[in-house]
């Protein structure tokens, strides 16, 4: 695996774009000093993933983006697209060229690409791994690095080989796992620390809780449930009774539908004013136990919010106890039933007003 080519846009002192196509052997950059021509291995080790600025020879990293000169003015960005020759299948890709990209804006973003495709810095690190052409870089000599290498320490010398022999990915990925499973372990003690403390102040709560049941049991059968049941029975049925008269009185106009358009005789007069005078009797009759029954709907209101109050209070002490709450929902069906018996009463003096005034126009119509 060879360079085949290098391309620098913004780079340095490369403000142009430019194309350096490299040939298989030895390429040789010859220039006077000054004229640019580390940068060409700064550029190298740039697209590769250099993260700290000294290794490109820059105090700060957006160093790297031309700055400009007196006739030009600065760029916004640094690119540089490294163009590798795959077709030895060295690198796990099923193309004969790859070509790894980096640009650098000066908001600090940072952008990689293999093959035009976004990717991360690992991504292109793993890429080139199996090729020998890792993070430290060491197929990049530069001045009086040799002499480094040849004296470096043992363990220094065996991350290199480590490195050129695809050895060190795996050792880094292995570190990174001991990481992430030190940091389970420390959540999984943060969690047994927490669920003691949970458990011990669980305990009390439940006590709590029971007590504030009991009391609340209590004070129901002391408010008199019995009572509570008694009216109860009697808005039932009143109810049955009120939804008797509505299905008479739906019956009474389907009957009246199917004889319409005939002329009614004198009895058949007299019959419906005899009902409807009964129903009208009826429902006096109602409307009185309404009346009857509205004192003691009034204390009834005033029982559901005495036990609503009492309930929210046992409430907030433990979230699931709710059987307190049962005299409070009876009053409310109570109330509720009475709502629609009024409806029910409502509907059926409207029906004998309909009624009355048929009765008229038929009297008419009978004249």
């Amino acid at each position: 695996m060879f360079l085949k080519s290098l391309t620098l846009k913004g780079f340095k002192s490369f403000a142009d774009n430019t194309v350096m196509h490299l040939e298989p052997g030895v390429t040789v950059v010859v220039g006077p000093n000054g004229s640019g021509k580390s940068n060409v291995v700064d550029a190298i080790a740039w697209v590769l993933g250099a993260q700290a600025p000294s290794a490109v020879r820059s105090q700060k990293m957006d160093d790297v983006i031309f700055a400009g000169t007196a006739k030009r003015p600065a760029l916004g960005r640094a690119e540089v697209t490294l163009t590798l020759d795959n077709s030895m299948g060295l690198l796990p890709v099923d193309v004969s060229e790859v070509s790894v990209s980096r640009v650098l804006y000066r908001t600090g973003e940072s952008e990689y690409s293999i093959n035009g495709v976004p990717c991360r810095l690992l991504d292109v690190q793993e890429l080139l791994s199996d090729a020998g052409v890792g993070r430290q870089q060491h197929v990049i000599v530069s001045q009086g690095q040799i002499d480094a290498v040849l004296n470096a320490r043992p363990e220094d010398r065996r991350s290199i080989i480590e490195e050129a022999a695809g050895v060190l990915k795996f050792r880094k990925r292995k570190e990174k796992s001991e990481r992430r499973l030190e940091a389970t372990e420390g959540s999984l003690l943060r969690v047994q620390d927490l669920l003691r403390e949970v458990r011990r102040q669980l305990r009390p709560l439940e006590r709590q809780a029971e007590a504030a049941r009991r009391h609340g049991e209590s004070e129901l059968s002391a408010r008199g449930e019995s009572g509570l049941g008694d009216e109860l029975v009697r808005v039932e049925q009143l109810r049955e009774r009120a939804r008797g008269i509505s299905m008479l009185l739906v019956e009474r106009r389907r009957s009246y539908e199917r004889d319409r358009g005939q002329m009614m005789d004198s009895g058949v007069i007299a019959n419906l004013e005899a009902d409807a005078a009964g129903l009208r009797s009826e429902l006096d009759e109602v409307m009185a136990a309404i009346g009857r029954l509205e004192p003691e709907n009034q204390e009834l209101a005033h029982d559901e919010a005495a036990f609503e109050g009492e309930r929210t209070a046992a409430a907030t002490l433990f979230d699931h106890i709710a059987s307190s709450s049962s005299a409070a929902t009876a009053a409310a069906e109570v109330r509720g039933e009475l709502r629609t018996l009024r409806a029910s009463v409502e509907a059926a003096d409207s029906e004998h007003r309909r009624l009355v005034s048929r009765l008229a126009g038929l009297d008419e119509r009978q004249a």
